[in-house]
């Protein structure tokens, strides 16, 4: 599968304009990694043997799959892995604690979490940390310690990712009404990509952002639709539109197409195929709408992954905590993603498995 080329370059491209206020005091951090390949995970495998493991929060639908795969492929590169585990606590709270608690039974020496429901999980992760195991959690910052209630916390900068957004579309749309679309009410991480994009969007006075919150969709292609057949309605113009996850944004393209409007501007994270193949299918009828997507999001359990083998064998790992995305598709450097007819609709292309791994797992 050819792959849109993850460079030093691009990652400079995509930061250089960020905004000021809430993101200049991250720019004195450490600049984020870039979702992709990462560094080789062989120098930091050390030699004791080690059994890792794969706590998910929900791995019902494709791209929790990919995550998945990738772990798995990750962890097949240390010869002194001996045992690969994985749990589904199904969206189950409780249930999330309680694999935490077995996986640390069954003796995995390196667990790796997804914070799907956040700080509630910390508790479980510090008894797993404290009773021996190296515990990373991924995916979005969340309460605690590194060293206390876990090793290291990586996450997707969430705040930057936001900033990314409202440059693009102070550079690209310059001006017009704009919203952002987000997950459930409450959601850490949609609050967040909310904040770097209100922040963003203050050095682009055209650019008018409708409501300060985010909309509800639950992340979820029915609610969404709705919530912005809602907008369409309420706002009646709507030029520019942001969301944290391609789902929602192909509901969005499709409440717009059914009240017989242009699409307008669009941009998202995490695409899929079903809206990236709409897409290039648009295009050829010239009938695209402005777009940009940040992707390479199934990655982020490498990076976990070795930041938790690299704490347990006492290894060095350069690599920064926060991560993010990379540009997938760019309609205004004629940048487009890939679209595989043959692929679920939501599979993730921008994976960093090979083609037949991907395609592999497509067919179970």
């Amino acid at each position: 599968m050819n792959k849109t080329p993850i460079t030093t370059a691009l990652l400079v491209s995509a930061l250089t304009t960020l905004m000021t206020g809430t993101i200049s005091a991250q720019a004195a951090d450490q600049a984020p990694a870039v979702m992709g390949a990462g560094i080789d995970i062989t120098p930091l495998c050390g030699t004791k043997p080690m059994v890792v493991a794969l706590a998910d929060g929900y791995g019902g639908d494709t791209w929790r799959r990919t995550t998945l795969a990738e772990f798995q492929d990750e962890a097949k590169k240390c010869k002194n892995v001996t045992k690969v585990l994985y749990t589904d606590a199904n969206g189950d709270q409780q249930k999330s604690n309680s694999d935490i608690n077995s996986l640390a039974a069954q003796g995995a020496n390196v667990l790796v979490a997804f914070t799907d429901f956040g700080d509630a999980m910390v508790p479980a992760l510090r008894r797993a940390q404290q009773g021996g195991v190296t515990v990373v959690p991924y995916f979005s910052k969340i309460a605690g310690t590194s060293g206390k209630e876990y090793a290291a916390n990586v996450y997707q900068d969430q705040v930057r990712v936001g900033g990314m957004w409202a440059d693009w579309l102070g550079a690209n749309l310059k001006t017009g009404n704009v919203v952002l679309l987000g997950g459930t009410a409450g959601a850490t991480s949609s609050q967040r990509f909310m904040d770097g994009f209100q922040a963003g969007l203050k050095k682009y006075p055209g650019l008018k952002l409708l409501d300060t919150n985010y909309i509800v969709t639950n992340w979820n292609p029915a609610d969404g639709q709705k919530a912005v057949a809602g907008l369409i309605a309420k706002y009646g113009k709507i030029d520019g539109m942001a969301s944290d996850y391609g789902v929602t944004t192909l509901a969005a393209i499709k409440a717009f197409e059914q009240a017989g409007l242009p699409v307008p501007a669009q941009v998202t994270l995490a695409s899929n195929n079903e809206l990236n193949c709409k897409y290039l299918k648009a295009k050829a009828e010239k009938k695209a709408w402005p777009y940009l997507t940040l992707d390479g999001t199934s990655t982020l359990s490498r990076f976990a992954l070795r930041r938790a083998v690299a704490a347990f064998q006492g290894t060095t790992n350069s690599e920064p905590m926060s991560v993010v995305p990379y540009v997938y598709a760019d309609s205004a450097k004629n940048l487009d993603p890939k679209c595989d007819a043959a692929a679920p609709p939501d599979a993730d292309l921008s994976s960093g498995l090979a083609a037949d791994k991907l395609n592999a797992l497509y067919k179970k």
